[in-house]
């Protein structure tokens, strides 16, 4: 279980420090969890939190009951947490072959590495060897990127809106993808997200706003005032457009 007691963190916006979260209190268990609300509410700010790419002025983060609110990025991946960014990002000179194989942190066969690229939906005799730059389209490096998550195997799967700058075809894939991973994954997949079609793959979502918890609950509970709740300050349409 993830636990987040009394979480806060400010930064400076126009020479001025601006509070992003005000004491954020969470408990995070097993299972596929959203988190949702207006731009600029928290949300990305909680995820690179949870991951350590930011450290929060004070509260504490803790994993399965132990303090990791000081240790670093790397410190906390060896703990079991991984970190998707919204724009993946390119290794000029690594194969995806390469890529799987250093996510897995250990040595695997060609069929290993080429079975976790079929469960995100690639072919895997095109993609192995290919070099993981900007060749790749968005879509493409997104399935790469939750490949090596799957690969790592770890407690907990942080995903930062991966509907972002993809087509419709590949998101299509990539909700598939979502839904077989909260069928079969074994621990947290946590999702900042706008899209009605990830939040309702959901177990649990969370809103935050004006860096608050504003709602949380079961999807069943959440979503039908969600969707269209002026009081959220969002409107989130089926095609994942905020208005």
């Amino acid at each position: 279980m993830l636990e987040l007691q009394n979480i806060s963190f400010s930064a400076e916006s126009d020479g001025a420090q601006k509070e992003i979260l005000k004491n954020i209190g969470l408990k995070i268990d097993k299972g596929f969890v959203a988190v949702t609300g207006p731009n600029g509410g928290g949300k990305s700010t909680l995820a690179k939190l949870i991951a350590g790419i930011h450290r929060p002025d004070s509260g504490r983060i803790l994993l399965d009951g132990e303090d990791i609110t000081d240790l670093s990025v790397t410190d906390r991946a060896r703990k079991g947490i991984s970190f998707a960014f919204q724009q993946p990002v390119h290794f000029k000179g690594m194969t995806v072959y390469d890529l799987i194989g250093l996510a897995a942190g250990k040595s695997i066969g060609l069929t290993e590495a080429c079975d976790y690229l079929s469960q995100v939906g690639l072919c895997a005799r095109d993609y192995i060897n290919r070099e993981v730059n900007s060749s790749l389209s968005g879509g493409e490096l997104k399935r790469i990127e939750i490949a090596t998550v799957l690969a790592r195997g770890t407690k907990i799967s942080i995903f930062d809106e991966p509907e972002a700058g993809i087509d419709l075809w590949s998101f299509n894939n990539l909700i598939k993808v979502f839904e077989k991973m909260r069928r079969t994954l074994n621990g947290t997949i946590l999702i900042i997200s706008h899209q009605e079609r990830i939040l309702n793959i959901a177990d649990h979502v969370i809103v935050l706003g004006d860096g608050e918890v504003l709602q949380e609950g079961s999807k069943e509970e959440i979503l039908p005032g969600l969707l269209g709740n002026i009081s959220t300050g969002c409107h989130i349409t089926a095609e994942g457009e905020q208005i």
